[in-house]
């Protein structure tokens, strides 16, 4: 039989032949695609907080929980799984099936963990599959009112004249507030006491009353005591100033350019989750940070909506962890 010529073709029969060809190759193209644009979960999505119940990062985690049920249109859950500094909840999404129904609500302790832990039972980057930057949170650095300094400046001055002397709490060892206070120490050249204290709470309490001399802490424990008069904001970590507190400068705007630090909440995945599945999370969890009942809540404390790409977060982590490496190495500093 001679081979079949396409070119001299009559050309009904080489369009048929055509046809015939895109409809067997359609169920494999379209699969892929069908995929990408459709991928639902199967059962109810987990959201793991590597914290416990309460505080600004619980707050996030229900926030979007409310409007991820509805778009991915299974039931979302948070669990609460908190323990040794945010280790036992982030390695357990890290051992979790590759498939989207397992989530972990991570923060700025994912990275820190990996940098101050002695036995990080996971890879903060080779582990996990980034999805999304949900929000963050600016840090204050605040001192009592009593403290007569008004700005970065007055503090370092103070500081200097006193070496080891003043004192500053945190929520704990290689919390978010002790590094960022450390880093402040670090590009000042300042000694202040570190005093460690079981949650946020307690060392704003202490704060208040003057025991200590200064803390760095998020927006939401702070503000209240900011504006009952209590405590004295000096500055903001992020960039830029931020709109509930237009007078205060930020850290670099003192002096000391480059200076950044904030609370920072995300979404991601068990490492090796289809690319599909992680660009629907994305595309939902993007969605939901933006939407207006979340923005809202969000501006409530200050924070700043994200939803960025899966790419840009990664990129936002390792520059997170190319800062921190630094602060936690020179200061020595040890996860809880």
């Amino acid at each position: 039989m001679r081979p079949i010529d396409p070119v001299a073709m009559p050309m009904s029969r080489r369009r048929l032949l055509q046809r015939a060809g895109a409809a067997a190759l359609a169920p494999v193209l379209g699969s892929s695609h069908t995929f990408a644009q459709d991928w639902t979960p199967s059962k109810p999505v987990t959201l793991v907080l590597a914290t416990a119940a309460g505080g600004v990062a619980d707050a996030v985690a229900r926030m979007m929980q409310q409007v991820l049920s509805d778009r991915l249109g299974q039931p979302v859950v948070v669990e609460n799984r908190p323990g040794a500094a945010g280790v036992i909840g982030a390695t357990s999404v890290a051992k979790a099936p590759p498939d989207g129904q397992t989530v972990l609500v991570n923060l700025e302790m994912h990275v820190i963990n990996q940098l101050a832990a002695a036995k990080a039972p996971y890879d903060a980057v080779q582990d996990f599959a980034p999805v999304s930057l949900l929000a963050r949170i600016p840090h204050m650095i605040a001192v009592p009112s009593a403290l007569k300094v008004s700005n970065v400046k007055e503090f370092v001055a103070l500081a200097k004249a006193k070496p080891g002397i003043l004192t500053y709490g945190s929520a704990g060892n290689g919390s978010a507030g002790h590094l960022a206070f450390e880093y402040l120490k670090l590009v000042t050249g300042i000694d202040v006491v570190h005093v460690p204290y079981k949650g946020t709470g307690p060392q704003i309490t202490d704060l208040i009353g003057g025991r200590t001399d200064a803390s760095s802490a998020g927006t939401p424990p702070l503000m209240p005591h900011i504006k009952s008069g209590k405590v004295r904001a000096i500055a903001v970590g992020m960039p830029k100033r931020i709109a509930a507190l237009p007078d205060v400068p930020t850290v670099a705007e003192q002096g000391y350019k480059g200076f950044e630090t904030s609370q920072w909440y995300g979404l991601m995945a068990p490492a090796k989750t289809p690319e599909a599945v992680v660009k629907r999370l994305h595309a939902e969890a993007a969605k939901a940070a933006k939407s207006k009942q979340v923005a809202e809540r969000f501006a409530a404390d200050n924070a700043i909506a994200v939803g960025n790409s899966p790419a840009e977060f990664a990129a936002f982590i390792k520059k997170e962890q190319e800062r921190w490496s630094d602060v936690v190495k020179k200061a020595n500093i040890k996860a809880e």
